[in-house]
C-alpha cells in the first residue's frame, strides 16, 4: 500500500472513531445536561437522544444510495462537515427539545459513515476481515474516547465544551480529508467488480434477512450497553469510585480492551467460517450478561469487561458478510438498506433505556439483554453453511452451501 492509500485508510478509520464518539457524548454527559436543564433524574432526559440513533438508521438508506451513485469521497466530506457543525449546534441548545432536534440532525450525518466509509475502505482489499477488524478497533476507540474525553471536558469546562472541542476537531479533519483523498474517477455504481462468493438469489435473500434481524437484535444490546454503561458503573461502584472523571477513565479502559476483540475476530473471519465464529461469540454474551446483572463493585467491572469484549467482537460480522457476497458497485446501497432496518429498530433501545432503568433497574435490563443475545444466536443459526475461506486470504473463495 503506497503512502497516499495509507493516509486514506487512516482518515477513514479516524472517521469511524469520530462517528461513535459523537453519538455517545450525550449519553456520557447526560447527568450534567439533565441538571442544567432542570431535570431531577438523568433517566427522564435520556429519551430525548433517541432521534440521533433513529436517524443513524433511517439516514443510512439515502446515504448508501448517494455513496454508490454520486461518490463515496463526496459523501465523506458531507459527513465531516455535517458532524462538526451539528456538534457545535448542540452546544448552543437551551432546552430538552432543542437538544433533541440538534441530536437528531447529528444522527442524520452520522448515518453516512457505515454504508459509505466502510465500503470505501475495503474496496480492493485482499484481507477484508483484517481491514474490518482494524476499522472496528478504531470505531470502538471512539467509544472509549467518548467516555474519557467527555468526562474530562465536563469536569473541567462543562458539558457544552464536550461538544465544541470534538466539533472543531471534526471540521479540521474534513479539511485534511479534502486535501489528501484523491477525487474518484467514477462513482462505484459504474465500476466493474464482482463479489468473491456470489450466492443464488434465494440464498442472498436468506442471508440478508438473517443479517438484518441479527443486526437489529445485536444492535439493541450494543445500544443499551454503550449508552447505559456509564450510569451502570456509577450505580454499582458507588462508594468505591465516585469521581466522574475516574469513572470515565474506567469505562474507557473497558472499551479500549474490548476493541481489541474486533482485530482478533477480523483476522479469524479470513480463516474461519462466519456462521460458526459468530454463533460462538454471540452465545458467550448471555452468561456474562446474567453475571453482570447480579454483580456489584469490582466484580461488576470484571463482568462488564467480559460482556463488552463479546459485544464488540460480534460487530464485524455484518460488514464481512456484505464484503463476501455483495458486488462493490452496490455495497453502499445494501449496507444502507440493512442499517435502515436494523438500526431503525434497535434505536428504540436508546429511547427505552432511561424509563426501563427507572422502572425495573439495571439488573432486570441485563437479564433481558441476555435473552436478546440468545435470540440473536438463534437467528444466526439460519445462515447458510460454508467452508472455511481459502488460504489465499480472499473472502469466501468457495461457494456457500445451501445450509
Amino acid at each position: 500500500m503506497h503512502p497516499p492509500a495509507r493516509a486514506v485508510s487512516l482518515l477513514l478509520n479516524v472517521a469511524h472513531a469520530v462517528d461513535h464518539l459523537f453519538l455517545l457524548i450525550f449519553a456520557t454527559a447526560v447527568a450534567a445536561i439533565a441538571a442544567d436543564f432542570g431535570f431531577a433524574r438523568w433517566e427522564d432526559l435520556m429519551p430525548y437522544g433517541a432521534g440521533a440513533f433513529l436517524m443513524f438508521g433511517l439516514g443510512s438508506l439515502p446515504a448508501g444510495r448517494l455513496g454508490d451513485l454520486w461518490g463515496r469521497r463526496q459523501m465523506m466530506l458531507v459527513f465531516f462537515v455535517g458532524m462538526g457543525v451539528s456538534a457545535l449546534l448542540i452546544a448552543t441548545t437551551r432546552s430538552a427539545w432543542e437538544m433533541a432536534a440538534a441530536l437528531t440532525l447529528m444522527g442524520s450525518f452520522s448515518a453516512i459513515y457505515h454504508p459509505v466509509g466502510i465500503p470505501m475502505l475495503v474496496q480492493g482489499s485482499k484481507t477484508p476481515g483484517r481491514t474490518i477488524g482494524v476499522n472496528g478497533l478504531a470505531g470502538n476507540l471512539g467509544i472509549a474516547a467518548a467516555a474519557l474525553v467527555t468526562g474530562l471536558l465536563v469536569k473541567a469546562f462543562g458539558w457544552r465544551m464536550a461538544f465544541v472541542v470534538p466539533g472543531l476537531a471534526c471540521l479540521a479533519l474534513g479539511l485534511v480529508f479534502a486535501r489528501v483523498v484523491p477525487h474518484e474517477s467514477e462513482p462505484p455504481s459504474r465500476r466493474v467488480q464482482k463479489s468473491a462468493a456470489p450466492l443464488t438469489p434465494a440464498q442472498l435473500a436468506r442471508v440478508f434477512v438473517v443479517m438484518t434481524v441479527a443486526s437489529a437484535a445485536g444492535g439493541m444490546v450494543f445500544n443499551l450497553t454503550t449508552n447505559g454503561n456509564g450510569q451502570l458503573l456509577a450505580e454499582r461502584l458507588r462508594g468505591v469510585v465516585d469521581d466522574p472523571a475516574t469513572l470515565g477513565m474506567l469505562l474507557a479502559v473497558v472499551y479500549a480492551v474490548s476493541s481489541l476483540a474486533q482485530v482478533v475476530v477480523g483476522r479469524l473471519i479470513d480463516r474461519v467460517p462466519l456462521k460458526r465464529l459468530q454463533l460462538t461469540i454471540v452465545l458467550a454474551q448471555a452468561p456474562l450478561l446474567l453475571l453482570a446483572s447480579q454483580a456489584q463493585g469490582w466484580w461488576l467491572y470484571a463482568a462488564l469487561l467480559g460482556v463488552m469484549v463479546m459485544v464488540f467482537g460480534s460487530i464485524p460480522f455484518t460488514d464481512a458478510v456484505i464484503v463476501r457476497y455483495v458486488d462493490d458497485r452496490m455495497r453502499s446501497r445494501v449496507a444502507g438498506m440493512r442499517l435502515t432496518v436494523a438500526i431503525g429498530i434497535s434505536s428504540g433501545a436508546v429511547w427505552a433505556l432511561g424509563p426501563a432503568v427507572k422502572a425495573a433497574g439495571f439488573d432486570t435490563l441485563l437479564v433481558v439483554m441476555a435473552g436478546v443475545a440468545l435470540l440473536t444466536a438463534g437467528v444466526v443459526s439460519w445462515l447458510p453453511n460454508e467452508p472455511a475461506p481459502a488460504a489465499s486470504g480472499l473472502p469466501g473463495a468457495s461457494r456457500a452451501g445451501a445450509g
